[in-house]
């Protein structure tokens, strides 16, 4: 599991996924969510708005993520 550390309250799904370099673009990032490729805490996520707190896992790509 790769550890992600963020120092805000939160990261929104969209921009975790380009901070991390898993998508190139904002397009990108919208098009792995609303394709279902994206998971977090277990659960298929729809929404790019979605705010990743510590504690939160993500699944994309046979990788898992937590936030710190």
């Amino acid at each position: 599991m790769i550890e992600v550390k963020i120092d805000t309250e939160f990261i929104k799904l969209d921009q975790f996924l380009k901070f991390e370099n898993i998508a190139a673009t904002g397009g990108d990032a919208k098009n792995m969510i609303f394709d279902g490729m994206v998971k977090v805490n277990g659960a298929v996520e729809l929404s790019r708005g979605k705010k990743l707190r510590v504690g939160d896992t993500i699944e994309v790509f046979e990788e898992k993520y937590i936030i710190v």
